[in-house]
């Protein structure tokens, strides 16, 4: 019991089945209540997004300066680059599926929601633009000034709001799945749709898959070498991600995985394998990129425009490399994002929390398995410039 308590896919579904189950047989006083406490947690939730933007955001950027190096600048140019390419992907195969599912979003035959019994709002502290701009300029000026106050205070504040996504955040969310699905579910839309979710499921691992064989190839045409010798080595790294839904729990098996291929270096494994597993979320920006069009459809009955994709799509890229080491933190990183760029309101924040998670550990696999590939580039980069100055310092010593 203790660990279904404590496995957070396990809560989602059980709070999904216990929400529809409540909102088919609420009536409408009940079901008043219900989304009053939506309508509160919602606020809360929406109230923390600033400070987790400023919290993980402006510690991601400050941390850079002890390892600058000319690799940790090409590892975050490659890693950026994997994500906003492997979002574009998505966005491009979204315009393209999402219309073919049969998605119904006339609301026509749909039962009102009721007023809120008690309208508690929950203002931010600033908006989430603001909360990205100032993280950048923090950032940037602290590392310029050498500031070692500023630079703790901020690294504090990360762990204060790590504290509060894990011990405040996470514990709710189920409650606000629940609310949210009851909602749904006595209003009498979200039973005709949850064979889309199934299938939209489906499509995004297809297209990990496909996303993981664009990395590898570009990684042997930079090495010059197979990459299936890295890649098939990956088999317990994926497993392991899948079950455990953690980066950080998967970081030791991939490392291990990682070194028993013979083409990739040693020294460069070490260094890159753990950072890519905090910057490089390929699989999750997919994944997240698809959802929100897919939640879009159903929720507002139209796909987001184009040009607020591309922006969607540029932002969550830098979103990523910050985002928390939790389950479903990529989402949790970007709500920002998703509430305004794309206009989310608090029912398709939650739909998107919902159909992430219950993802997620695929999405994670996605990420591992493509550090793999990032190596195999870095490899080919300064593989053979180390194999130089070892050879130079033989030959002095000689």
């Amino acid at each position: 019991m203790a660990k279904i308590r404590e496995n957070l896919i396990v809560l989602l579904i059980l709070a999904v089945i216990v929400g529809m189950g409540i909102g088919l047989v609420a009536n409408e006083s009940f079901i008043g209540i219900i989304m009053t406490l939506k309508h509160i947690i919602g606020q809360f939730i929406f109230f923390c997004v600033p400070l987790i933007i400023i919290g993980f955001i402006t510690p991601s950027i400050t941390g850079l300066k002890s390892d600058a190096s000319k690799m940790l600048g090409t590892v975050l140019i490659i890693a950026y680059i994997s994500s906003v390419g492997a979002a574009t992907f998505s966005a491009i195969a979204g315009y393209i599926i999402i219309p073919g599912l049969n998605i119904i979003s006339d609301p026509a035959g749909l039962k009102e929601l009721p007023k809120l019994i008690l309208e508690l709002n929950i203002p931010q502290i600033m908006p989430v633009m603001s909360a990205l701009v100032f993280s950048i300029v923090m950032g940037l000026t602290i590392i310029w000034t050498k500031s070692k106050t500023m630079e703790s205070l901020f690294i504090e504040f990360n762990n204060i709001m790590m504290a509060v996504v894990k011990k405040m955040i996470i514990p709710i969310l189920p409650l606000f799945i629940a609310t949210t699905f009851a909602g749904l579910a006595y209003e009498g839309g979200i039973t005709k749709q949850l064979p889309v979710f199934i299938s939209v499921i489906l499509i995004v691992i297809v297209g990990h898959f496909i996303w993981l064989a664009v990395l590898y190839g570009i990684a042997g045409a930079i090495s010059k070498k197979n990459p299936k010798d890295v890649f098939k080595y990956y088999g317990p790294a994926y497993l392991t991600a899948v079950g455990t839904m953690s980066s950080a729990a998967t970081l030791p098996v991939a490392l291990d995985c990682a070194k028993k291929s013979p083409i990739l270096d040693e020294e460069i494994v070490d260094f890159s394998i753990p950072i890519c597993s905090t910057i490089h979320l390929c699989g999750s920006v997919l994944t997240e990129v698809f959802f929100v069009m897919t939640v879009s459809q159903v929720l507002y009955g139209t796909l987001p425009s184009v040009l607020n994709m591309i922006t969607f799509v540029i932002l969550l890229g830098i979103f990523a490399i910050g985002a928390p080491g939790v389950p479903g933190g990529t989402v949790m990183a970007s709500l920002g994002l998703i509430t305004g760029v794309l206009g989310f309101d608090s029912s398709g924040v939650a739909l998107m929390l919902t159909i992430f998670a219950l993802q997620d550990s695929f999405g994670t696999a996605c990420n591992i398995v493509g550090d793999g590939a990032v190596t195999l580039m870095l490899t080919g980069l300064y593989g053979k410039e180390k194999a130089e100055k070892v050879k130079a310092k033989k030959t002095i010593k000689a």
